[in-house]
């Protein structure tokens, strides 16, 4: 059997690391995997699968501070799915050479600025190892959004809303200006009339860009509610093709409100999850799944037609709860006897209208609130070093330094503080 040899031991190594990193560090491990064949001077990957944080970056502070949503949409726009793409792009304000690659499944990208070959590499393999390294992270981006702990799911939540504030507010703030000037450009009191025509139309083109962006940032946090569930569909096409269970899909009405891009993803993991530990029973030949929105809330309904084996207290279970409380649900589960399981869920649209104020006040750093998130879901110290990608002793240092932050002293206390604060 053929031995790694030093060549392969750090490709292993790189592989592992994007493979275990947390989602905002996966640019960062795949930077440092792909400079041994290809030196950048910034990474960006642009995936609308992460709604709270659509855009992971690492290298130069100069670019990847200053790339847009708007830049990657025109770059993403002219990549092929079948390969990589090099040329020059407006990039962090800048005109620069990248390269770029797609990955169809999500429809994720990936830019590298200023790339060149290693004198190592001597640009012979460089493109097929950096693709091969790019697919081994957008598929594991997918994997992680898919498969999403609360903590990500509570932090996604958090990011689209003051996404969306800071837009809202910029809209306002330039919408303004801009009438303004146009009304001043309107006005009989000035003359050459030429010049005023030309600039009211130039004008009027920068205040439909602007709504236009606007529209755009608020359609990278939502997800139609039909697209939503068509998209559960295909996620369930194999169980379909692979079983002899037949799922039937009852489709939301197709104008219903929007879902946020955290509920879609969780609404979709939970249905998925609800219907696999549904066909592990024996004697389930149908599985009904059902979506509907009041305008508040996404309700959903998942009802089988076996002998009511599916245990409420059992793992599987207990984990889509606590997903769905992630995200402020309920999930009731009524299990009948010789008639199957009926389950419901319902998961609000909007955060809670009174967001707690004492968590700003604890003076928490951003990787404790993500120990405490983790912790108010009711994980275990393993659990959280794992879905953070720290070890056990770290977690315990964050845990110290929490339990002194917020007077207490058990992880009890914890736990009741921070869901007295609405973390859940």
């Amino acid at each position: 059997m053929p031995q790694p040899t030093d060549f392969h031991w750090p490709l292993l190594g790189a592989v592992a690391s994007i493979a275990k990193a947390p989602l905002m560090g996966i640019a960062e491990e795949l930077r440092t995997a792909t400079l041994p064949f290809l030196t950048s001077s910034a990474l960006v990957i642009f995936t609308e699968d992460c709604t709270g944080r659509p855009q992971k970056k690492a290298g130069a502070e100069e670019i990847v501070s200053r790339v847009s949503i708007p830049e990657l949409e025109r770059l993403r726009a002219s990549v092929d799915a079948e390969g990589p793409w090099r040329g020059a792009a407006l990039i962090g304000g800048q005109q620069r050479d990248v390269l770029a690659f797609r990955y169809p499944p999500s429809n994720a990208l990936l830019v590298l600025t200023d790339p060149l070959p290693t004198a190592a590499d001597e640009g012979s393999g460089s493109l097929r190892m950096v693709s091969y390294l790019w697919e081994l992270a957008a598929a594991r981006i997918q994997e992680k959004v898919s498969d999403a702990p609360p903590s990500y799911l509570l932090e996604s939540r958090a990011a689209s809303a003051e996404r969306v504030r800071v837009t809202g507010e910029l809209v306002d703030q330039h919408s303004t200006t801009l009438e303004t000037v146009l009304a001043a450009l309107r006005s009989n009191s000035l003359d050459d009339r030429a010049a005023r025509t030309f600039v009211t139309d130039l004008t009027a083109k920068a205040l439909v860009g602007l709504r236009t962006l606007s529209d755009r940032t608020s359609n990278l946090v939502e997800e139609p509610v039909a697209k939503a569930f068509e998209r559960l569909r295909e996620d369930l096409r194999p169980l379909m093709h692979f079983s002899n269970i037949d799922i039937q899909f009852i489709e939301p009405p197709a104008n219903g409100r929007a879902l946020p891009g955290e509920v879609a993803h969780a609404a979709r993991a939970v249905v998925r999850g609800l219907v696999l530990a549904i066909a592990e029973q024996s004697d389930v030949h149908r599985v009904r799944t059902q979506w509907d929105c009041d305008g508040e809330n996404l309700l959903i309904n998942v009802r089988d037609d076996g002998g009511g084996e599916l245990s409420p207290e059992g793992p599987t279970l207990e984990r889509l709860l606590q997903r769905v409380q992630a995200v402020d649900g309920t999930m009731n589960v009524d299990i009948m006897q010789g008639w199957g399981a009926d389950i419901s869920v319902v998961l609000p649209l909007d955060p809670p209208s009174t967001p707690a104020g004492d968590v700003a006040e604890w003076g928490l750093a951003a990787r404790e609130l993500e120990v405490l998130q983790l912790l108010a879901a009711g994980q275990r110290n393993r659990s959280i070093a794992a879905d953070l990608g720290i070890s056990e002793n770290t977690v315990k240092f964050h845990l110290r330094n929490l339990f002194r932050k917020l007077d207490v002293r058990s992880r009890t206390e914890a736990i009741a503080l921070a869901h007295s604060a609405g973390l859940r």
